[in-house]
């Protein structure tokens, strides 16, 4: 191997491992004394409550582990949002679990807390899976209570998604573990099954000091909304555990009797490793945005046996578009080429950047996955559309929509992994969050803005020197310097793969060799969603 690669391989070793870190942080919600205060009362925390409801934890993926990241720090921190989500096999069947966080503000409900639910149950009706609620949380926190109560996207849309999947047939268990109070009383009693754990789950609208001050009467909380009161009194809860595991045990016991569905039929034969050497992965993809890299060998560490068969490999080179599998799964991969190429005008063509050429050949594959009934993978490290009046006379906006409405109007499932650049209407074309994808992850090397670091900064030094200037002041080339570095550090956290995954724009930040793991889940879950309607572009420019 040459000194480029392996500076690459230690630059991206070391983004693998601070990631790790990350994660291990995360991974102590609220910290360890309010996890041995759950411990202390019986009870096990959410992330061992999942653990122990699935199969095989390991093989599980977790949605949205950094949402919440460095945001309301003024509030105490919100890890996670409050609420772990993960999807995995229970009883070898898909399931997508949602449980709240007691260590981390008593499990109460933060804006982005509502926004990670609201993810989870999108994925499950998307996918017709089953969704598990572990229950215990106290309700919405108050001091963002503007935030989090009245709009569309808000905390009441739970409770309609929760109507709307039962319409849908799609199950929902929920577990009573803990606190379950007010307006998400109406969660657990909307799902199919209700189950709760006997002297620490309770539900009620109001509890005992509120109950005092509204009407007078005096009641302890377990008379009022305990397991024996829900069980044998109301008839609101279906079962009453003795402890979390004992009602862990029983939706799994529940799980194991459902009927499988209808599937999608999305083809797939035994999996087979790639040839290629996937942890060479590290030192292929460059250190500095700047270089250069052969997508092609990104691919042949991702897909089974190395084998990718390119679509129209010699037209429109800066999109790379062919088939292949992954894990046993067929797909059809459409990635930026971060090369620069020649065509066979002898032209130059910037890598990472979409002619229109490559924006038709990759609406014409995208077309003939829907039509084969194959699901596309988008590999993403695109810096946008190329301008320039040679791109705009060739029509590159008219050949750019025809790409989005294809992406937007697919019917087969998409899977997005953000590895490098994600620019502009780059990311719409190339599948971003607003495109649905199934799926979407990033890559600790991923970047996600409206244009380039280098670019946006210039643009916003101009601004900010113009409004200054147009106030008195006197930049000198010291003072424009200091605000450009100032413009580039927060431009450059804002760009950050953590900062698009705490607002869950991505659904995480994975290590680049769990990327076939994720893809693999997302089509086994999304194959239990038969295609319901037909592939149709709508009205395009000729």
């Amino acid at each position: 191997m040459d000194i480029k690669f392996n500076a690459n391989e230690d630059s991206n070793r070391l983004l693998s491992t601070d990631l790790k870190k990350k994660l291990l942080k995360v991974y102590e919600g609220g910290g360890k004394k309010r996890i041995a205060k759950i411990h202390a009362k019986g009870k096990l925390t959410a992330r061992e409550r999942i653990s122990y409801l699935l199969d095989n934890d390991a093989k599980a993926i977790e949605i949205g582990a950094f949402v919440g990241d460095e945001m309301y720090e003024e509030h105490g921190g919100c890890p996670s949002g409050g609420v772990v989500v993960k999807i995995g096999k229970i009883k070898g069947m898909q399931c997508i679990v949602v449980a709240n966080d007691a260590s981390v503000k008593a499990g109460a409900w933060f804006p982005i807390t509502a926004k990670k639910n609201l993810r989870a149950q999108e994925i499950a009706m998307e996918n017709k899976i089953p969704i598990i609620y572990l229950v215990d949380s106290a309700g919405v926190y108050l001091p963002l209570q503007d935030e989090i109560f009245p709009d569309k996207e808000h905390f009441g849309r739970i409770f309609r998604n929760n109507a709307i999947m039962s319409s849908m047939g799609i199950t929902q268990i929920s577990a009573v573990m803990g606190s379950c109070v007010a307006g998400g009383a109406y969660l657990p009693i909307m799902s199919d099954e209700a189950l709760i754990v006997n002297k620490t789950g309770s539900i009620f609208l109001a509890g005992s000091y509120l109950v005092k001050a509204a009407i007078g009467e005096s009641i302890d909380n377990e008379t009022l909304g305990g397991a024996t009161t829900h069980c044998e009194i109301s008839g609101v809860t279906d079962y009453k555990s003795e402890d979390d595991k004992d009602a862990l045990d029983t939706i799994q016991n529940i799980i194991d009797k459902i009927g499988s569905s209808d599937k999608a039929g999305y083809n797939r034969k035994e999996a087979i490793e790639p040839k290629e050497n996937q942890e060479e992965i590290f030192g292929i993809l460059p250190k500095s945005r700047a270089d250069q890299y052969d997508m092609n060998e990104i691919i042949k560490r991702l897909v089974d046996d190395s084998e990718f068969e390119p679509y129209k490999e010699e037209f429109g080179k800066t999109i790379i578009c062919g088939y292949a599998r992954i894990d046993g799964w067929a797909v059809g991969i459409v990635a930026n080429q971060r090369k620069v190429v020649k065509t066979a005008k002898k032209e130059m063509q910037f890598g990472g950047v979409i002619y229109s050429d490559s924006a038709t050949k990759a609406t014409r594959f995208i077309s003939n996955c829907n039509q084969k009934k194959i699901p596309l993978v988008f590999l993403q490290d695109v810096t946008g559309f190329m301008v320039g009046s040679k791109s705009e006379h060739g029509g590159i906006i008219k050949d750019g929509a025809k790409m989005v409405n294809a992406v937007s109007n697919s019917v087969v499932p998409k899977f997005t992994v953000v590895i490098g650049n994600s620019y502009g209407a780059g990311n719409y074309a190339m599948c971003g969050k607003a495109y649905d994808p199934r799926l979407i992850c990033a890559w600790p090397s991923a970047r996600l803005a409206v244009m380039g670091g280098t670019q946006a900064a210039k643009v916003l030094l101009q601004m900010e020197t113009a409004s200054l200037k147009s106030q008195g002041e006197v930049i000198t080339p010291e003072r424009e310097a200091e605000i450009l570095k100032s413009i580039e550090e927060k431009y450059d956290k804002q760009t950050s793969p953590y900062y698009a995954a705490a607002r869950l724009w991505t659904d995480g930040v994975i290590n680049p060799l769990d990327t076939r793991k994720w893809i693999s889940t997302g089509i086994d879950i999304a194959n239990n969603a038969p295609i319901e309607k037909q592939f149709n572009l709508g009205v395009i420019q000729a």
